[in-house]
């Protein structure tokens, strides 16, 4: 049993064209930076900040930020690198196929369903609560929940979902335009309140910028939320100081899981050899100048201890200790236009991961038909919006949030490593982009990514396990016996 055979770049662009399983190309570099920007500048930009500042690294959550943002970097180079030398659908998926082996290759595509899905139930979740926010800012009495069936029904994400994976099967071109009319308005809202923010910052504030580190007795942190590092090492749990400042970047991290969904698109380019490295440069540019703004206002308003002090800290939470309850309003309709988007790039994010395993046969190849009026697969996206809408709408998926930022970060070492292997195996490939300084940036960022990785909390690691577990089935079940790599193989033995 062959568990390593890898396939050829060559055939996967072959498959590409494949009469009812290839997509069309409309995306431009504008398109794809604002992709990036969309999925990336949502609800998080309110809050995720907030709480890092406030349980993990105070005003150094601006560092936490930088480490995150340079992580990202470093690993989106290896991306851009990738999907320059093989335009296709499935991000790295495809490019672990191409260099490591199908095995690896399904768990990490295995590990972008679990990314992709967890992100798009939870910010859907999310979604529901802000609208509900909203009707309350506007002594609106509406409900968030409704009965049905005898089951508790939060009726806000259904809605949002639904509408989104209309637009979606619609077509790719049109979501772009849709997607960026809403990123507009919620850029324009942020630094609306970015620069209202400005004027409430007392420098005071910022002292001490690192606070000294504290056992996690104090801040009643157990075992499961402890850094699995820490876990592994047998040291005391403990938050804020250097640990602190790690913590908060492998926390935040979430934040930039927005461009390895862009590599997702790249079958869906125009002229990609050119237009995804730009596009996911510029969008990974401004999301990193926008988050840090955000914590600098956030920390700087109010002191991190406040924020703690609210138990759900977010952006509204230190307009509201500063006497600016006016402001929450305008955050929640911020955060409402957002998470829209967030949503909209999530679905089809996951719903090309899955056409891409499908149409390689690891999953049903059913999955990987699109129609022909529109190009898009069709059932799998509704398929998608099914399943993110019951877990958005009856479980508390929400408590599941860090496996986002796992699932990112191992897809995100096996590309890094990838470039490598790539490099060794096929140096007849001039890809348009290409990482520069050799080994050493590649490296970096698999050492970054699996430092994050291991900084994430101990509970994070033993869902990730249970999930691996789950992925292994389901291969040796299904996808190994109807690979198509490994039909093809066996027909010219």
């Amino acid at each position: 049993m062959d568990l390593f055979r890898t396939k050829s770049i060559e055939q996967s662009i072959k498959d590409s064209d494949e009469k009812g399983h290839g997509l069309k190309r409309s995306l431009n570099t504008w398109d794809l930076m604002i992709m990036g920007v969309a999925v990336a500048v949502g609800a998080g930009i309110f809050s995720v900040g907030a709480q890092a500042a406030a349980f993990n690294a105070g005003p150094a959550v601006t560092i936490s930020f930088v480490l995150a943002a340079i992580t990202c970097a470093l690993a989106i180079m290896c991306y851009a690198e990738f999907a320059t030398a093989l335009p296709v659908a499935g991000s790295a998926y495809v490019f672990t196929y191409a260099t490591m082996g199908e095995l690896l290759a399904w768990i990490i595509g295995w590990n972008l369903i679990l990314e992709l899905l967890m992100a798009a139930a939870v910010i859907a979740k999310f979604w529901g609560v802000y609208l509900s926010d909203l009707f309350s800012v506007l002594d609106l009495d509406i409900p968030a929940e409704i009965s049905a069936l005898g089951l508790d029904l939060t009726w806000g994400p259904l809605l949002i979902v639904a509408i989104f994976t209309a637009v979606l099967i619609y077509g790719t071109k049109l979501s772009a335009r849709v997607n960026s009319v809403f990123t507009v308005i919620k850029i324009g809202i942020v630094l609306f309140v970015i620069v209202v923010g400005f004027f409430y910052v007392s420098p005071e504030n910022y002292t001490p910028f690192v606070p000294a580190a504290e056992a996690a007795a104090e801040s009643g942190a157990g075992w499961a939320d402890q850094p699995f590092l820490s876990f592994l090492s047998g040291a005391s749990p403990a938050t804020f100081g250097f640990t602190g400042i790690i913590s908060g970047a492998a926390l935040v991290f979430f934040a930039f899981i927005g461009f390895d969904v862009v590599a997702t698109s790249a079958e869906e380019v125009k002229n990609p050899s050119r237009t995804l490295p730009r596009g996911i440069f510029a969008g990974l540019i401004v999301v990193s100048i926008l988050y840090i703004l955000v914590t600098l206002v956030v920390t700087g308003m109010v002191s991190y201890k406040d924020l703690g002090a609210s138990g759900a800290p977010s952006l509204a939470t230190a307009f509201q200790l500063v006497g600016a309850d006016w402001a929450a309003g305008i955050i929640s309709l911020g955060s409402l236009i957002g998470l829209t988007t967030v949503i909209m790039v999530l679905l089809m994010g996951l719903a090309r991961v899955i056409f891409a395993l499908s149409r390689d046969g690891l999953l049903p190849r059913g999955l990987s038909r699109t129609s022909d009026k529109h190009a898009t697969p069709a059932r799998t996206q509704i398929l998608c919006g099914v399943v993110v809408a019951l877990l958005a709408g009856f479980t508390q998926v929400e408590v599941l949030a860090e496996m986002i930022n796992i699932g990112t970060l191992s897809a995100f070492i096996t590309v890094s490593l990838g470039i490598l292997v790539l490099r060794r195996k096929r140096p007849d490939l001039t890809p348009a982009f290409r990482v520069p300084f050799g080994k050493v940036i590649p490296i970096a960022s698999a050492a970054l990514c699996l430092y994050l990785m291991f900084n994430l909390a101990t509970i994070t690691w033993l869902f990730f396990a249970v999930w691996l577990v789950i992925g292994f089935a389901v291969y040796f079940a299904y996808g190994n016996r109807h690979s198509r790599l490994r039909v093809r193989q066996h027909e010219h033995v």
